[in-house]
């Protein structure tokens, strides 16, 4: 497994990841996934402490427990439950990351957390206080670097305008390539690293997306989204399957260090690491899948 740079930091991470949030609460079918991925030379896990109410980070700690100098450790911290109330609440003040980071060491059998992201973020929150409380946890050695997880652009902007972060966590994909205007040029300029989640479009990019059209996806139609997987069928011939494509085509651009698609089983792990070893698209192929896919902008979300 091809391994790249997270921005500046000193992390070399596989160039696919495994994101955790699918695995489910069934240790028994969620650990031996987790050990294959890194059996295959994944070294990249992203979990977050909202995931299952935080048995997931509890799941993958078991997972690597014995392996942790092998493993770059990425979670997340902002969405705040609190006991007896049902669902959770956004709180990136200083005081709440610096306790919630104390309870992911404690569920991630861990004393360090390679890369601390900010699940997600606004224009009102307090920036340069939610800044401060990952610089410190830098300084104390509880986290060896931070990043965000945001599609907002102009939140983006701001972290990269007052921040040290090395990584954008954000939706890419053939059918999403909302990043591309203005997210992809800025971080390159900077150095700070693309970690793309979603490649596969909730399994609309795979050989099964036919069945998963039905509703559409972002402003694709369910009659567009039909029309372009059989284009990507044409271009991939009989020796790829669209998977290797949708996996591919977000690695292409020079900011994004890793693609981390989900899996909930092993057969998808393993199709997913066959689709990805595939080789690299060429430039013939990128380019007649941005001739095919729709450029969508950020409108929302902003």
């Amino acid at each position: 497994m091809n391994k790249n740079r997270l921005g500046l930091s000193e992390l070399y991470i596989s160039e696919m990841g495994l994101g955790c949030m699918s695995l489910g609460t069934d240790e028994s079918k969620a650990i031996p996934i987790i050990q294959e991925a890194l059996e295959q030379g994944i070294n990249f896990l992203d979990t977050a402490d909202l995931y299952d109410a935080g048995i997931n980070e509890e799941i993958v700690g078991k997972a690597i427990h014995n392996r942790r100098a092998d493993v770059i450790l990425a979670t997340k911290v902002g969405n705040r439950r609190e006991a007896g109330v049902e669902g959770w609440s956004w709180d990136p003040s200083k005081q709440y990351i610096k306790t919630a980071v104390k309870e992911s060491l404690r569920r991630l059998q861990t004393d360090y957390i390679d890369l601390y992201q900010l699940h997600g973020g606004t224009l009102d929150d307090p920036i340069d206080e939610t800044i401060e409380a990952f610089e410190e946890l830098k300084e104390e050695g509880l986290i060896r670097y931070y990043g965000i997880s945001s599609i907002r652009p102009n939140v983006i902007r701001e972290y990269v305008k007052r921040s040290n972060i090395v990584s954008v966590m954000s939706q890419y994909s053939i059918l999403d390539r909302r990043p591309e205007e203005e997210i992809l040029p800025l971080l390159q300029e900077h150095g700070i690293s693309v970690i793309e989640r979603g490649p596969l479009a909730n399994g609309i990019l795979t050989d099964k997306g036919r069945m998963k059209a039905e509703k559409g996806y972002l402003e694709y139609s369910r009659e567009e989204l039909l029309a372009l997987l059989d284009q990507l069928h044409n271009l991939t011939g009989s020796t790829r399957d669209i998977a290797h494509f949708a996996l591919r085509y977000p690695l292409y651009h020079p900011a994004v260090a890793a693609a981390i698609p989900g899996a909930s089983s092993l057969n998808q792990l393993l199709h997913n690491i066959a689709s990805f070893g595939s080789e690299r698209l060429t430039m013939d192929e990128y380019e007649k899948i941005r001739q095919i896919s729709r450029p969508n902008q950020y409108t929302l979300h902003r």
